[in-house]
């Protein structure tokens, strides 16, 4: 899954894809890559990030949609998701021909989601966030982030199933980043395994991460994070442990890297 941020304040990339054809003309390059889902986000949930309207968020995505529709693909055409909490959006988003909705508030931020989902057949993905974007990094706490990432998550497919979503339509993603320490990162990663139980889908998103700029300033001898753009190798890292331990979709701004680290990683693993 490529990263499409139609942001000015995204944590990586903030301002580099809010003209419409410079955003399209990076979708066609990630898919040439090979992303087989094109993710395109007009707010950012990057930690205090500020809200945005619903009119804003259409001004910003629309157009991006629209031109991605009308690209005349090389080879399969990429399915498209559509990273937003409000049903308006989401609608738009379909209608411009995405295919799933990517919910960080797991079908909690807007109840007009859910019903939306389940009638336009879509698929979704449901993530784990304490809080929301502006307060989630607010001395988050767990009695065992695995255990309560995966109660959150069972109890989230079980909303959604209730609200006439089917099942196997649903992803799951516990929330990388999200209302999370350092620890709690690397726990769930190390114990990403046992999310699997679920029986859904799992996406994992720790790319370009902060946690990830403060390991390898570590690793570095560095006082300060190192800047979104260094942080390549953690990103891969992170992915092939991710892969190893059953995540099904990786979520990342540099494909071409990281589809070439899973392929070999995939290999290796047969």
């Amino acid at each position: 899954m490529g990263v499409v941020n139609v942001t000015p304040d995204s944590f990586s990339d903030g301002g580099e894809f809010l003209d419409a054809a410079a955003a399209v003309a990076h979708c066609v390059r990630l898919a040439g890559e090979g992303a087989a889902i094109l993710d395109v986000g007009g707010e950012s949930t990057r930690p205090g990030a500020a809200p945005v309207s619903v009119a804003e968020e259409l001004r910003r995505v629309v157009p991006v949609l629209e031109g991605i529709a009308a690209t005349a693909w090389r080879g399969e055409r990429p399915q498209v998701s559509i990273d937003t909490s409000k049903a308006a959006v989401a609608e738009a988003a379909l209608a411009a021909g995405a295919t799933i909705v990517n919910d960080v508030t797991a079908l909690r931020g807007d109840p007009a989601m859910a019903e939306l989902i389940a009638s336009s057949g879509a698929e979704c993905c449901l993530m784990h966030m304490r809080g929301e974007p502006r307060t989630m990094q607010s001395d988050p706490s767990y009695d065992d982030v695995v255990d309560d990432v995966r109660a959150f998550l069972e109890q989230r497919i079980g909303a959604a199933v209730a609200a006439g979503i089917a099942e196997r339509r649903i992803m799951l993603d516990p929330g990388i980043g999200f209302g999370k320490t350092l620890e709690h990162n690397l726990t769930l990663l190390r114990r990403l395994r046992e999310l699997t139980s679920l029986g859904r889908p799992l996406l994992v998103g720790t790319s370009r991460k902060s946690f990830l700029g403060r390991m390898l300033a570590d690793a570095r001898g560095l006082s300060e994070p190192v800047a979104p753009a260094e942080r390549l190798a953690g990103t891969i890292a992170t992915n092939v442990l991710a892969y190893e331990r059953g995540a099904s979709v990786l979520r990342v701004h540099d494909v071409a890297p990281v589809r070439d680290a899973l392929a070999v990683a995939a290999a290796t693993l047969g």
